[in-house]
Parts: structure tokens; sequence; C-alpha cells
């Protein structure tokens, strides 16, 4: 990497090897698709941390990622952190809403190039997300988040760690991003919470439950270690003379790896970049201010491979498959950027696994091209030992899909649906499911288990005839603005893993905060039992429920649902489609469960938790109303009160 920072050109891995694939879908950079039977032992990951200041996305992040550069070819996965995101109460309320601004942007940018986004976590400025090619995720299994607040004595969440766990081929690899306490004086303070973030930080499961049992550990994020001892002016004078070198004895962070015992084993590759802190924001110069702060590595990226004679399993055995090896390609800083007073950060490494998984849990079969509804038969066969669930859904994406919800149709995957053939389990998308026009798409297999796609086929081509009266643009099954809709209930801020209902992976192990007096809080579906289905919409709600405010529709063409908890999707209508909202001469009213408007959509499978917060006397004023009335239950989904009808009837909404 060049000192001077910005892009990298990292070396080619003599290991790593292109395959042929099917030709990319036109306007996508060209990214070979390896079989992934049969790729290579080799997995390139993209490391990335930067501390944004709380300011507004750039326009473009594609140097950052080093798309573009025929680096991204080699890329199986990435990983960004990003530390002090605006998380002010109006921005956050904004955020529960909607996607986040840098969320959006990533995605944007990176599906294009095939990545899709596998999980995300946020505690309030503090965000991971993990990407990965969409023919990898598959093999991406048992994907976890945690998160540790550490500031304010640990009931504050502007310091601390986010994490992702997952397992990769299976191997158990770990991404950690934190944010430690800044200032020179305070190096043992972040020892401690470093250590306290480790300790706190358990994953469920018997392999791997803590962050240090993982074969791979990535540490990444704004560690806001400092340089000792020298005088700034020194400081300067090595940065402006590219001495480096001489700055690195008196880093805090490499004084630390040798004194620390917590950080043994952590390894880092040469800081050959000047130090990314501090800036005047909108220029490359350091600190002119009063305070004159002394330049510093603050944001750093290291790596841990777990000792093959540590952590073994039940009866002696290793849980993984065997010891990987990592050698890092490229670490530098990004100077370009300058909305933030730190610089950004990326590394890219090669991961050599020992082995890797060679079929994938569900094998689906399709048809090369589908010219006729009759066509669109969907066969698969799943490897013994998957855990299925009578929630699993198949959906039908675009190429280059953003992340697992953003589908243009689905069918459920129910064994008492499907019908049994030679090849396995067998079901069929309907005419009306199927996008009209010519595009290439490919089918994923949703597991409501693992929460993750858990099957892929390769791209194959959908020709259909146009109806009359729709427009070009509807040739690729759905219109941008179902696009944008799809990404408004991805994120939450308890689970920001856009896997469906697994709100317990998601946990936080800091002290919890005071609740306010004379409010109801809805409770979360932990408490209320969570939704087996990837579409609470469905459920009928009691007309005599609590009041709830009704938002008004941004655009006509957009869905009332924007994506609420599964538990609490259902209690809240301006979360339900299956209760759309129309104002008519001064009240709400609620459309018929035959107008489509009332169809049911995994992909608006709560994700955000609605926050009502009502007077006591209020609620309790509105419920004994309606447990006078006597309301009938009509059963809609699982997530319906109990004593009716639980199984989903075909060709019923989910």
């Amino acid at each position: 990497c060049p000192p001077s920072g910005g892009r990298c050109s990292p070396r080619r891995s003599p290991a790593t090897t292109s395959r042929p694939g099917r030709a990319p879908r036109p306007g996508l950079p060209v990214c070979p698709k390896p079989s992934p039977a049969s790729s290579s032992p080799v997995g390139g990951i993209t490391v990335v941390t930067w501390n944004v200041g709380t300011a507004m996305p750039p326009n473009d992040v594609t140097s950052l990622l080093h798309l573009n550069t025929g680096e991204t070819n080699d890329v199986d996965m990435i990983a960004i952190g990003l530390q002090e995101v605006n998380s002010k109460i109006n921005k956050r309320l904004k955020d529960a809403l909607f996607t986040d601004q840098w969320s959006e942007l990533f995605m944007d940018a990176l599906s294009p190039f095939h990545f899709v986004l596998v999980s995300t976590v946020r505690m309030q400025g503090v965000i991971l997300l993990v990407f990965a090619k969409y023919y990898h995720l598959p093999f991406l299994q048992d994907i976890q988040t945690d998160c540790t607040r550490t500031g304010l004595g640990g009931y504050w969440g502007n310091k601390g760690g986010v994490s992702i766990r997952l397992s990769i081929f299976g191997h158990m690899v770990c991404f950690l991003n934190c944010h430690l306490p800044a200032h020179l004086e305070k190096a043992e303070q972040r020892k401690e919470d470093f250590a306290t973030i480790l300790h706190m930080q358990q994953f469920e499961g018997h392999v791997a439950s803590g962050i240090l049992d993982h074969d791979l550990v990535f540490w990444f994020g704004d560690l806001n270690f400092r340089i000792e001892s020298l005088d700034i002016r020194f400081v300067k004078y090595a940065i402006d003379s590219n001495i480096l070198s001489q700055l690195w004895e008196k880093d805090q962070l490499n004084i630390a790896k040798s004194t620390w015992s917590v950080l043994s084993g952590f390894q880092e590759g040469p800081l050959n970049f000047p130090p990314t802190f501090k800036f005047d924001v909108g220029t490359n110069k350091y600190d002119s201010s009063a305070k004159k702060r002394k330049p510093a590595w603050t944001d750093r990226i290291l790596w841990k491979i777990k000792s093959p004679s540590v952590g073994l399993g039940a009866g002696g055995r290793r849980p993984s498959r065997g010891v990987l090896s990592v050698s890092q390609l490229c670490y530098c800083s990004h100077m370009e950027y300058t909305i933030s007073d730190h610089k950004p950060v990326a590394a890219i490494f090669a991961v050599q696994f020992a082995s890797k998984a060679d079929k994938p849990p569900v094998e689906i079969y399709v048809a090369d091209e589908w010219n006729r509804p009759e066509q669109a038969v969907v066969r698969y066969k799943m490897a013994a030992g998957f855990h299925r669930s009578s929630w699993d859904w198949i959906g039908l994406y675009r190429v280059g899909f953003r992340h697992p919800k953003d589908y243009v149709s689905y069918v459920w995957a129910r064994s008492d649906d499907g019908e049994r053939s030679v090849s396995g389990l067998q079901v069929m998308l309907s005419e009306e499911a199927l996008p009209k026009g010519k595009g290439e798409y490919i089918l994923g297999y949703y597991s409501n288990t693992s929460s993750s796609i858990a099957g892929v086929t390769e791209p194959f081509q959908i020709s259909l005839p146009r109806s009359e009266g729709s427009s070009p643009t509807d040739s690729s099954g759905s219109s941008s603005e179902e696009e944008d809709d799809s990404t408004l209930v991805l994120l939450a801020p308890k689970s920001r893993s856009p896997s469906p209902g697994k709100m317990k992976r998601h946990r936080s192990r800091s002290p919890s905060l005071a609740k306010f007096q004379g409010l109801i809080l809805r409770p979360s579906s932990r408490d209320r039992g969570m939704s087996r289905s990837p579409s609470p919409q469905s459920r009928q709600g009691l007309p005599g429920d609590i009041p709830t405010i009704h938002l008004p529709q941004e655009e006509p063409g957009c869905r009332a649902a924007k994506g609420k908890d599964p538990g609490r999707a259902a209690d809240s209508q301006e979360g339900n489609s299956f209760y759309q909202t129309v104002r008519e001469r001064g009240g709400p009213q609620r459309v018929s469960a035959d107008n489509p408007l009332a169809r049911a959509d995994p992909r608006n499978l709560g994700l955000l938790p609605a926050l009502r917060l009502e007077m006591i006397d209020q609620a309790l004023g509105q419920r004994r109303e309606s447990a006078d009335q006597g309301y009938p239950c009509r059963r809609m989904s699982p997530t319906s009160p109990p004593g009716c009808s639980t199984s989903p009837k075909e060709g019923s909404s989910p």
C-alpha cells in the first residue's frame, strides 16, 4: 500500500482462480461465479472501519470498497464497521422506520457486484454490516449478533462493541467492531473495556460460545490508541518525511500487544499509511484548532487465529473443519474521504480454508429459461440432517438483489403443499407471482430455522409477455418504489439482521436502563411469542385494541407496511398491509381481505419494533372496552391469539 494512503492494489493469491460462469446481467460488472462444489479453498475478505463523525454519507464509496478495480472478483465477503453514526433521537426514530442512510449506501454500492447483506447490528452510533457474494449464502450458517455497551458504566452505547458471528464453510468466524474510550491517558480504560466486551458477549450453542472461541476473529474499529511520549511537532515531521516507522514503537496498541495478555495472539499489518486522526473536516490537514490534537492511528484492523490446541469440542474433538491461515494483502487508509475528522481504513485478506463444504443444505433445480407460466416448476432436495420448518419459503430474486427480503415473489416450501418427485420435493409459482418481460433471476430457499438462505440456483432467464397496459419497467418484476419499500423493513434496533423472526439471536449484555413511569411499552416479540411466518401482516387485530397512530402514506405506490417486529406488527395498524389504512369521511377504514392490499408479504416480516407510548389509564380503558365487547377471533396467521386454526391453507396468503 502506498505510504500516503488511498487506494491499494493487493497482490493476487496464486491459489485464487477464476472459474467460468453464466454471463452477467447487462450493466453489471463481470463477476465470474465459481461452482460452490468446486470453489477455491482461498476466500477473500475485506474489512473496513470508519468513524464517520455523525456526518451524512458521501455520494460514492467505490474506492473505499475497492470496486471497479478487479479486486472485487477475488473478494467473497465484506465487513464494514462504522462508529459515531448520527444517533440523535430524531435521527434514530427515522432510522427505526426506514433503513438508515449508511446501510442503504453500502447496499446500493455492493449489490451490482453480487454482494448480499448477510447480517447487520447497530448499537446507537456503532454499526456493523456483513456482505457476501450471493452464491456463498447457503454456506453461511449459525448467524448471530451481540452488542455490549461500555459508555457511562455500561448504560450508554456511545462506546462499546457489536459483533456478528457465523459459520463460513464450517469454520467459525467472528467480526467485532468496537469504539473504545478516547484520549491519551485512557489506555488502561481501553484495555478494561475490551476485556469486558470479550467477557460479556456470549453466543448460543456449544461451538464457539465466546468471541475468542472462534477459529478466526477480526477485531476493528475506532480503538482510540494514541502515540505516547513524542512531541506533536516530531510526529508531524515524521509524517511529512515519511518516516512512520519511528512512530510505531510509541504507538499504544503496539506496546499493549506485547504487554496485555488479553491481546495475546492478535496480529496487525504494518502501519504504512499516515495516522488517521485528527483532521480538519473537509480537508487533509491535521487538527489546526486550539486543542491541536496529536495525530494518531486510532482506526485499526487486527485478526486472531485460534490455536489448534485450544477450544476442543465435546469428546475432545475440534468443532471446526481444520486450521485456517490468513495473509493480509492490503492495509491502507483512504485520504480522499474528508467528511469526518477520521480517515477510513481498509484491509483485504486471503483466508486459506483447510476444507470447504461441497454441498449446500438445499439443492434447487429449475429449467434454464421460463417462457410460459407452466414452466415455473421448482424442484428441491434437502441434505440429510437439514432442519426444515413449515414456514420455509422459496424466493424469486433478480440478479443483483440486496438482501434476502429483496425478492420479486415467493412460494411456500412446505411438505404438505409440495408434490413428491423423483428428485425430491416440487412446488410451482403461480402465474400472478411471475415477473413479466425478460430478465435474469435466481431462486433462493429461505430457512426459517436458521434465518438464512440455505440454497440458491444459478441465474436463469424469465421471458414472459407483458400484460396490456404494463410499462417497460415492469420487466424487472417490481417497480422502483417496491425496491425502496423492501428495504424499509430491513433493520431494527434490537436485531439488525434481515432474517425473519430470530430476534433472540441479538442480545445486549449491558445493564438495562430504567423504564419510564406512567407509560406502557409494547412487549417485545420475545415476550409475546414470535411469528414463524415470513409474513405477519395477515393477523386480524381486535377492533377495540389500544388505539394506534396512523402514519400517512408517502407515495400511493408504497405499501402501508414499513416492517414491524413479528409480535408487534399485528398490533400496529400502520405496520399491517392487511389492514391498509385509508381516510374516508374523517376516520380510518380497513381494506377488505379480498382487496389485493391484503396480500401478505414475507418482506414485511416484522423487523422493526413498534414503539407505542400510551398513558396507563387510556390503555386500560381501551382494553376494558375490548373485553366487554367480546370480539370474535379470526385466525389469519401464526401470530393471532390462541384458539384458532394455525395452518395456512393452500392458495391463502401466509
